[in-house]
């Protein structure tokens, strides 16, 4: 009766029967233990596989000429220069760039509450700077305004006709300040809306103009109003092409960008997987994986190939394919083992419910891969293997340790090297 559980017997015969299949894997850097092991014991080791040689990057003459279709898409994603707008800029004045002007008690948060006496006062600035606006002196109206908005700056009015008195002497900078104030107070400030669209319109913000101007006319009808907005509409209709002309070239730019990147993802995998036939034994890919029913038909699957464009899990797939047993430095990465799970599922290895010693959620195993690597189900990820190797696991030819003294070898037909591959 053998000394040892059968459990790890079984882990042992699995082990033998991945070395059958894919030898090169007893050249392993982890494996190298044992590897001295059977060379102390005579026993000859397989060939251990090529090294591969560093890519050389292609000089520029023997770079190959570019499909039409990929000439295509790199046109797309080259930037378009912006080309300018020709727009009317009759009328257009240069900015005033004076030091803003006194706007008051601001804090819409604590209105002042005025007196009688103030409210008195606050009337008759207001009345004396109307006076002089309506005799077009700018200037006086403008600095009896600015007394009235120190005593009340609660007024949209004041902020409003002062800043038409602005806008008549050429200053339209401080006229839109102006303006912005009276529509903070009053939204519904027809007249506040109007000269900011015309300031706006003589400092050549066209877009902005029209906004203003077609939204005093919905207020508050004003045939001046309307003629402002029938002048800037021309060039605000072009300056509103142009940008969604931009907008468009943008997320053109931002698709093409996005198939550049799906494309290089679909050639890494298919790279992934030329390398690995490369490297797989005489024979093809173990277990039929490169005919359409093993691994080309993965490729066929849309979740597969979502995982494949991930460039981590593309890499360790790589990894894999050229040794197996590199399934052991991602058995911490849910990404890369949630895809070989989704794999074993593909080939029937049933997904991997309950994990296996030294390579948690593999305890699927590979063996629904055709057959190609049977029994990785309890595969203790290169370790686990207590006791050391029985003496009667010699591959390669070794031959078995002599018998110790007052024992007996019965004499045994050699085991043929596909027994455990029937």
């Amino acid at each position: 009766m053998s000394q040892l559980p059968n459990a790890q017997i079984d882990q042992l015969q699995e082990f033998v029967s991945l070395l059958k299949t894919c030898p090169a894997i007893l050249h392993d850097p982890g494996l190298a233990f044992f590897r001295d092991y059977l060379v102390s014991m005579g026993a000859r080791l397989p060939t251990p596989p090529p090294k591969k040689e560093p890519s050389k990057t292609p000089e520029p003459e023997s770079v190959p000429n570019k499909e039409p279709e990929q000439m295509e898409q790199e046109e797309v994603v080259e930037e378009e220069p912006e080309s300018d707008v020709e727009l009317d800029m009759t009328g257009v004045i240069e900015p005033d760039t004076d030091k803003p002007q006194e706007m008051g008690n601001c804090n819409d948060d604590e209105p002042v509450e005025l007196t009688d006496e103030q409210m008195d006062e606050f009337n008759t600035k207001r009345d004396e700077a109307m006076s002089a606006f309506g005799e077009a002196d700018w200037p006086k109206a403008i600095d009896l305004f600015t007394e009235a908005i120190k005593i009340n700056s609660s007024s949209a009015a004041c902020y409003a006709k002062r800043g038409t008195a602005y806008l008549k002497t050429k200053r339209p900078n401080a006229c839109i300040r102006d303006c912005d104030r009276a529509v903070k107070l009053n939204p519904d400030s027809a007249a506040a809306h109007k000269f900011r669209g015309r300031a706006h319109r003589l400092l050549g913000h066209f877009v902005e103009a029209a906004k203003d101007l077609r939204l005093a006319c919905k207020i508050d009808f004003d045939e001046v109003a309307d003629e402002w907005l029938k002048e800037v509409t021309p060039n605000a209709k072009k300056i509103e092409e142009h940008e969604r002309n931009k907008q468009r070239r943008k997320e053109e730019k931002e698709l093409a960008e996005k198939k550049e990147r799906i494309r290089k993802a679909k050639e890494a995998r298919e790279k992934a997987y030329e390398e690995a036939k490369k490297d797989a034994p005489e024979g093809g890919m173990p277990g039929g994986m490169d005919d359409m029913g093993g691994l080309g038909g993965l490729f066929q699957d849309p979740e597969l190939l979502s995982a494949f464009q991930d460039p981590e899990v593309a890499a360790a797939f790589q990894d894999i394919s050229t040794n197996p047993a590199n399934m052991a430095k991602y058995q911490n990465n849910p990404k890369v083992m949630k895809l070989i799970n989704q794999m074993m599922g593909k080939f029937g290895g049933g997904g991997a419910p309950g994990g296996m010693p030294g390579m948690p959620g593999m305890g699927g195993g590979m063996g629904g891969m055709g057959g190609g690597m049977p029994g990785m189900g309890g595969f203790p990820g290169m370790g686990g293997m207590p006791g050391g190797m029985p003496g009667g696991f010699m591959p390669g030819g070794a031959s078995e340790p002599p018998p110790t003294s007052g024992e007996t070898k019965s004499a045994q037909p050699p085991k043929s090297s596909t027994d455990d591959l029937d």
